[in-house]
């Protein structure tokens, strides 16, 4: 999608072990009191949750979202000593389609579930989020190992231990820090204490107290240490069998389908390099696809319009060259598109490349209708410069005309505002950029030319050719007769056909 951002700004603050009402009291009406002040805002909603407090602010689309959340920042800020102690800091945040994932895939692997976690986020993550262009990797699901410590209540009193006290003694064990260093004449040393858990055992033979007697208590003496899994709060799955889940995004100034081509060939490596556990990455969604989908179908439209085009004009002009003529016209607007896409900023995203599909069927109209001028001038005697220049002159207002009806339905477009013309205005001015190339291209390119390799045609039973454009013209003429036919039987039996006009419109209704 084009790069915008939707004019709402949230703001989210935790209050642990609050209630619903305590948070809305405490938390949730001192930030809506300090955001009530601010400009251009169009609608505040605010929710109060267990331990948590969000609000959404909304704000008119002439808004500019970073000035406004840089005033909601402030404002929040001068109100932080008025919350409770326990309330960790506000953040605020606005909406942007650049923090949607462009890719989300499922991991799984011949493995026990934590050491697969434990891989995902020791080896996999680490190489997906140095890829150039990646802003962040998220995981989802999976079985976190965790270290869980059963205390005895009746033992810990036993040994005159509180648990505050060993959940102190348990956190000042497990550090990893500087205790100085050793300096000579050629070095100097770094010495550092590492007093990190390695094992479980380590653990469970923690010295937390001594007996009357002196001897140690260990860890292991008044708790119960296990090495476990943590309580799975979200489920991943893959074709219903449980897996890791990793969600990619990009960042804002990245090109969504290059990222998409560097994942995937990182997948492919991780793929072949932990084969030995059958390591598989199944890619649920990559938002890139539909980019390509719309590259490739503008493409296909491009070239069945040259085609049909040229097919057109071989049937109505019966020159081959006069197609050709019509079928440069179409690259050379297109080609020059992009000049003008380049000039504005454009990208080539959905919107982008869906007006180009549109407008290709548009480009050859200004075309046609000054080169079938051009050739009536020649069947009127004038040779191929002469015809070139009257045919143009004649015709010029007209095609002028029929290009201004297509500008001024796609310009407005542009020129509105709010979160649709952000989506639209790609779109409509590739359009308009398009459309107005066509009628400069009609008006300089087709009639030049015309009047270099431009020829009068004359049909004969004598080629193939020939006898297939005269029997198509006579299929043709046998059809407009027929229309003739139809029209002046309506004309005079107008209440019938009335009457069937209403009644084939009630049918399309139903």
């Amino acid at each position: 999608m084009p790069k915008f951002s939707a004019p709402i700004i949230t703001i989210s603050a935790i209050y642990p072990g609050a209630s619903p009402n305590e948070v809305e009291n405490s938390v949730t009406k001192e930030i809506e009191n300090a955001i009530s002040s601010m400009e251009n805002v169009d609608k505040i909603t605010a929710s109060s949750y267990e331990s948590l407090s969000v609000i959404v602010i909304e704000l008119r689309t002439e808004a500019n979202i970073d000035l406004a959340l840089q005033d909601a920042q402030r404002k929040v800020n001068a109100i932080l000593s008025n919350l409770p102690d326990d309330v960790k800091t506000p953040s605020l945040g606005k909406f942007s389609f650049d923090d949607l994932p462009i890719i989300n895939l499922g991991i799984s692997a011949k493995m026990n579930a934590t050491d697969l976690y434990d891989l995902v986020t020791q080896r996999i993550q680490p190489n997906l989020a140095k890829i150039p262009g990646v802003a962040q990797t998220n995981i989802v699901g999976g079985e976190e190992r965790e270290i869980r410590i059963n205390v005895n209540k009746n033992k810990l009193q036993a040994y005159r231990l509180s648990l505050p006290q060993l959940v102190q003694l348990i956190q000042t064990s497990n550090i990893d820090f500087p205790t100085g260093k050793i300096i000579s004449d050629e070095e100097q040393i770094l010495i550092r204490l590492a007093g990190k858990y390695k094992t479980l055992e380590e653990i469970k033979n923690l010295v937390v107290a001594s007996t009357p007697q002196g001897g140690p208590v260990y860890l292991k003496d008044v708790a119960e240490v296990q090495d476990t899994k943590k309580e799975v709060k979200l489920i991943n799955r893959i074709d219903l069998l449980n897996s890791i889940g990793l969600s990619i995004q990009k960042q804002s100034d990245a090109n969504a389908v290059a990222v998409s081509e560097l994942v995937h060939k990182e997948l492919a490596k991780l793929e072949h390099l932990y084969s030995n556990i059958d390591l598989k990455f199944t890619i649920a969604r990559d938002s890139t696809e539909y980019t390509l989908d719309a590259a490739d179908a503008v493409i296909h439209d491009l070239i069945l319009a040259i085609i049909l085009v040229a097919a057109i004009m071989l049937l109505f002009l019966h020159s081959i060259r006069n197609s050709i003529i019509v079928m440069v016209a179409i690259p050379l607007s297109l080609i020059a598109t992009f000049i003008g896409m380049s000039l504005f900023g454009f990208t080539l995203n959905l919107m982008s490349l869906l007006g180009l599909s549109l407008v290709v069927g548009i480009l050859v109209d200004d075309a046609i209708v000054v080169i079938e001028n051009i050739y009536r001038h020649m069947e009127m005697g004038k040779n191929k410069i002469q015809a070139a220049y009257d045919g143009v002159k004649e015709i010029g207002f007209t095609v002028t005309s029929i290009t201004m009806v297509i500008v001024v339905v796609f310009l407005p477009i542009a020129l509105t505002t709010g979160i649709i013309s952000n989506i639209m205005r790609q779109f409509s001015i590739v359009i308009v950029i398009a459309t107005l190339l066509s009628l400069l291209v009609s008006f300089t390119m087709v009639p030049f030319l015309y009047s270099r390799f431009g020829k009068l045609a004359r049909l004969t039973i004598k080629t193939l050719f020939g006898r297939f454009v005269l029997l198509f013209e006579e299929t043709l003429d046998r059809f407009i007769y027929w229309v003739q036919n139809v029209l002046r039987w309506s004309f005079k039996n107008r209440f019938i056909t009335l009457c069937i006009a209403t009644l084939l419109f009630l049918d399309l209704l139903a």
